[in-house]
């Protein structure tokens, strides 16, 4: 009986590198490239009677050895040692951390590093790819890809001696696990937008944002180590401007006050509930982050001049934010 040949005909080549990538893998794997110099396992020594050990990512900022990563990564640290994929380890100092943020600052000691380029998370937009570049479980230089699932969302972090809700946070479904807190999260030019967080489930992952008011509190923890945020005393949220306002304005929304602490700076400026916020500092504003940005550091115990919508017509009031405390 005679037995077919199983394999017959001359055996095809294989394809080219650009030929067996599609585009998304293209990206995918140039950012990755590109990005996982630039991206350290971290792990930290904490004292006797807390978490003694701890792991998580860092991504370089300078070639100095100035990295970004989460707060909560080295907390508490006594001491730390940053990998890289080149196989180079360096001691580890922590510059400043802001646990309401969960952002940090550390430096690898005399390191020459390779930094990322920066953008700004502020031009991101729903189903975007995004990039995460970390150390999830112990597998360094890992990278998962997915998009942004969501924008503006909150993230409950503790600090300051209180609970506070971190504000914008980038929702993606790249995978994210333990580990990969403090890498970097990246757009498709691998440009770095945001710091990994937190798992909030399977599929949902979230992200710190670079954007002005992080940078901003990047560059007070490099100065002096610490953030110092400004005190209003008002709660609020986004509302739309009724429409003669947003006719006028050229813009459709503004920040709704809801309440007014008594005693406090909004307070003695003459900030009532029901005014509509649509200037601060000299520049328009309509979302609570921008509000916040305003409250880092340089607003402290100085005069702001506020616009506000009372009743149909705009009025401006001066008031002097006290410090957080």
């Amino acid at each position: 009986m005679a037995v077919a040949e199983l394999f017959v005909g001359p055996v095809e080549p294989l394809p080219s590198e650009e030929e067996a990538l599609d585009a998304y893998s293209a990206t995918v794997s140039g950012v990755a490239e590109r990005l996982l110099p630039a991206v350290s396992s971290l792990r930290v020594g904490r004292t006797e009677g807390r978490r003694p050990e701890g792991a998580g990512s860092a991504v370089a900022l300078t070639r100095e050895g100035l990295m970004i990563t989460s707060a909560h990564v080295v907390d508490g640290a006594t001491r730390g040692v940053a990998a890289f994929a080149d196989g180079g380890e360096y001691d580890l100092e922590v510059v400043g951390t802001d646990p309401l943020s969960d952002l940090a600052l550390v430096r690898a000691r005399s390191a020459r590093l390779e930094p990322v380029e920066t953008g700004d998370a502020d031009h991101l937009r729903v189903g975007q790819l995004v990039v995460a570049v970390g150390n999830p479980l112990g597998y360094a230089g890992s990278v998962t890809a997915g998009v942004v699932s969501g924008l503006g969302r909150s993230l409950p972090t503790r600090g300051g001696g209180g609970r506070r809700i971190v504000e914008n946070v980038i929702q993606t479904d790249a995978a994210l696990n333990p580990g990969n807190s403090g890498g970097a999260l990246a757009d498709s030019r691998a440009r770095l937008v945001g710091i990994n967080t937190a798992v909030a489930g399977v599929g949902l992952g979230l992200a710190v944002p670079l954007d002005g008011t992080t940078r901003r509190i990047l560059n007070a923890l490099n100065r002096e180590g610490r953030v110092r945020r400004g005190y209003l005393g008002i709660a609020g949220g986004t509302q739309p401007l009724p429409p003669p306002a947003a006719e006028r304005l050229g813009r459709k929304g503004a920040i709704g006050v809801i309440e007014v602490v008594e005693d406090s700076p909004a307070a003695r400026a003459g900030l009532r509930p029901g005014d509509l916020i649509v200037e601060v500092g000299g520049q328009p504003i309509s979302k609570a982050k921008e509000l916040q940005g305003h409250m880092v550091g340089a607003s402290i115990g100085r005069p702001l001049e506020i616009e506000l919508l009372r009743d149909g017509r705009l009025i401006r009031v001066t008031v002097v934010p006290l410090e957080l405390k």
